[in-house]
């Protein structure tokens, strides 16, 4: 049995792969199996996080919503984000903040730190109250502070098998959507200013183009407006991925040709606006299969490392747009923002392009220069030496890991290479 990411490029043939039902049966596998354990939520990590040729678990099956309290919600870890958001919208809740794809499930995203935009609004990661795991030995633990919740609010699946978590939410609102293409130049010259300016700011540019495709959304009372459905699948899915796809198709067949075809999309970009709950306006469909790295470096040098990391991938072929996002710092010990606020900058390589190259030196840049912290569900090459000066958590998370996984049963190669 073989398990594929959602990119393709990571791939494990697990001894075991098991869909637990219950807790019990996800104490039965954690004990029972052969190491090392791991757990693959909808598959859109691009690191090596899930890999294994141990047990495989998913936890597709502990997807309910066990109790609301107030804006405290205690819901099953396999739900996927978008089912997520449809339960606590019935409950008159939202989640604070979310990225722009909601398929993946809710422990994948804390475990690796998924985060969105809004310069006021931390990672995901930072609303969890408490975390439920089960442990190696198969015992349970609610974790509800201190250093150990610190730890497993981005654990990358080293602590233990997450079973359920309580977050804080918010009551639901809904978001008032712009995007538009700018001058790049003119973004960047006033980009701290145009984040504080907007409940959630964020901006995508292609090497070789001077436009920046920019998404704005602000909180409203306003009533949904939303686009019919015929113009909605031409902006979401004819526009926003067939088109991009067949831009990418004509990039890997004549990568001489990229400067054009980058500058052919930029400028075909429109503006589109819409009134709708907030994870309407959050998620877009992502069907364009593709390949990641993103950083996070420290806000203030955003505009620098833009500027730089574009120079960068115009001397690689590379036809998918850099994304600029924005969050709050926080606590959570390996959280790429911990202790500071934070520009997230990624880079795509389209499916069957070689991204090694440009991922190595944009690394090397960001790593060096910018200060800069990878995703921990996106691609990296950095090891767990050239880690752990980053984050100054980095002890006190290896205190909390061997006290729970004493022995390793949930250490796969990836967490070796990462955490050491």
């Amino acid at each position: 049995m073989t398990w594929v990411n959602w990119s393709g490029s990571q791939r494990c043939d697990p001894a075991r792969m098991l869909a637990p039902r219950t807790r019990q049966e996800v104490a039965a596998a954690v004990v029972e199996g052969p190491a090392p354990v791991r757990v693959a939520g909808a598959g859109h990590s691009f690191s090596g996080g899930a890999a294994t040729a141990g047990t495989l678990l998913s936890l597709d099956a502990l997807d309910r919503v066990l109790d609301v309290s107030g804006e405290l919600v205690r819901v099953e870890a396999g739900i996927r984000l978008h089912a997520l958001s449809r339960e606590l919208l019935l409950r008159g809740l939202a989640m604070p903040n979310l990225g722009d794809i909601d398929v993946q499930s809710l422990a994948g995203a804390l475990s690796t730190g998924t985060h969105g935009t809004g310069a006021r609004l931390p990672i995901l990661s930072a609303q969890v109250e408490s975390v439920e795991l089960v442990l190696a030995d198969g015992s349970e633990r609610a974790i509800g502070g201190g250093e150990e919740l610190a730890a497993a609010r981005v654990s990358l699946g080293a602590l233990g098998v997450i079973v359920a978590v309580t977050l804080r939410c918010v009551p639901a609102f809904r978001l008032h959507g712009v995007d538009a293409p700018q001058p790049l130049e003119e973004i960047l010259d006033g980009l701290g200013e145009r984040a504080d300016a907007h409940d959630h700011f964020e901006f995508w540019t292609f090497p070789h183009s001077d436009v920046a495709l920019t998404r704005i959304n602000d909180r409203t009372d306003a009533p949904p407006s939303r686009p019919g459905r015929v113009r909605a699948y031409a902006s979401d899915v004819l526009m926003d991925n067939h088109a991009l796809y067949a831009v990418s198709r004509a990039a890997r067949a004549f990568p001489r040709a990229i400067p054009a075809l980058n500058r052919f999309a930029s400028s075909a970009a429109s503006r589109r606006e819409r009134v709708d709950w907030s994870h309407a306006v959050f998620a877009s469909p992502r069907l364009v299969r593709f390949e990641e790295m993103e950083y996070s470096v420290p806000r203030e040098r955003a505009a620098e490392a833009v500027r730089a990391v574009k120079a960068i991938l115009e001397r690689h072929p590379v036809s998918f747009p850099i994304e600029l996002r924005f969050v709050r710092g926080d606590d959570v010990l390996l959280s790429p923002a911990s202790g500071r606020d934070s520009a997230y900058l990624a880079i795509h390589l389209f499916e069957g392009m070689p991204y090694e190259a440009p991922f190595r030196e944009v690394e090397a840049l960001l790593s060096s220069a910018f200060e800069g912290r990878p995703h921990w569900g996106k691609r990296s090459f950095l090891s767990a030496d050239e880690l752990a000066p980053r984050y100054a958590g980095w002890d006190a998370f290896q205190r909390v890991r061997a006290q729970l996984d004493p022995h390793g049963r949930f250490a796969n190669a990836w967490t070796r290479h990462v955490l050491g």
